[in-house]
């Protein structure tokens, strides 16, 4: 029978906790990583059947041709591979294979520590609810993931860009939360800060990760309709800030979704509006906050026009492989940072604007 410690005899493990989904954490970057080359490279249709606990490649051969068999059956195969080679079919399964191995790397270094926490009693009963909670995330992240990759072995060679951003939308949520709780693990032998923004500015702050995640799921839009294969100019589209064709799907609203035009726009509209609200909140905090909470502030200023410049840079090259590669990276980047600096403001109440001096900043973390 499981037990659950206080938290005054939970103290002593509760950064161990936090390194451990740090490390989590640092294992889903990287997945992110490999699920963005696995897109790019078009290798995420050539396994064609699930098996969730395959965990070893084809070893010889005859394994090697029967998954090319399979795959042979496919769309993808039919439509725009007719005639792949061996050897270039395997370059494309090891993307993918690498992708679901990882994948189920990160459930095992989950779920093994997470039992063993639980059995030495370190995990507290409103602990014990989160991490449960983001393992059952994590095993729905995996399912969504086939859920999308089926989508591309019915009718067309590729996958619903609506299941796409629901799969990488997913992933960076899971990828917050358990930022989240590692902070707070981390935090907890600390007193709450006292913020010294603005309440406008904190609301802003706070609002950050959930504004950066809405441009990710337009930038994955974007991936799963190939929009970002046209109008490869900044700041004009085809020679106007507005192009032609904007909303034009009937209904309108699906332009949103399925309207190379519209989504391409939408997600130039968002990353360009993240971008000035990011420095929007800069400006207000910069000399305000103190401290850690001051270092992962300027750091997001930074990160946010870089990552800018990789999203120009992926747009006007017409999408290599590197770029993009480092534009899907720096994303979570941002996001990290975002989710960070809004986590200096989880507890306490903000100042009134009388008290926006330097001299009220918060302490160090």
């Amino acid at each position: 029978m499981l037990t659950f410690p206080s938290a005054s005899t939970q103290k002593p493990s509760q950064r161990a906790i936090a390194w451990w989904l740090v490390f989590c954490a640092a294992m889903i970057f990287i997945m992110v990583v490999i699920g963005g080359a696995t897109r790019l490279t078009e290798s995420g249709l050539s396994m064609v059947e699930w098996k969730p606990l395959h965990m070893v490649p084809p070893l010889n051969e005859a394994q090697w041709q029967e998954e090319f068999s399979a795959y042979q059956t496919s769309p993808e195969y039919r439509l725009k591979n007719a005639g792949m080679s061996m050897e270039d079919f395997k370059t494309i399964y090891a993307f993918e294979f690498t992708h679901r191995l990882w994948g189920r790397l990160i459930g095992f270094a989950f779920a093994i520590p997470l039992l063993w926490f639980l059995w030495k009693g370190a995990v507290d009963r409103p602990l014990s609810y989160k991490l449960g909670g983001l393992f059952i995330l994590g095993g729905l992240q995996g399912a969504l993931g086939w859920f999308m990759v089926a989508s591309g072995l019915v009718d067309r060679p590729d996958v619903s860009q609506y299941r796409l951003a629901a799969h990488l939308t997913l992933a960076f949520t899971v990828y917050g939360l358990i930022l989240w709780v590692a902070l707070d693990l981390f935090a907890n032998d600390r007193p709450a800060p006292v913020s010294s923004l603005d309440p406008l500015t904190r609301r802003v702050a706070r609002f950050l990760p959930f504004f950066a995640l809405l441009t990710i799921g337009a930038g994955a839009f974007v991936a799963g309709i190939n929009a970002g294969l046209i109008y490869n100019t900044f700041p004009l589209m085809d020679g106007q800030m507005i192009p032609e064709g904007l909303y034009s799907m009937q209904p309108w609203f699906m332009s949103a979704f399925e309207d190379a035009t519209t989504v391409q726009f939408n997600h130039r509209m968002l990353a360009i509006s993240l971008v000035i609200v990011i420095t929007f909140t800069w400006w207000r905090a910069r000399s305000t906050v103190a401290g850690r909470a001051r270092t992962v502030l300027n750091a997001m200023m930074a990160m946010g026009l870089l990552q800018a410049a990789l999203g120009i840079s992926t747009l006007v090259l017409q999408v290599p492989l590197s770029l993009a590669l480092a534009h899907q990276a720096g994303a979570l980047i941002l996001f990290t940072l975002a989710v960070w600096f809004a986590h200096t403001q989880r507890t306490a109440p903000a100042v009134t604007a009388r008290n926006t001096s330097p001299y009220h900043a918060e302490p160090a973390e």
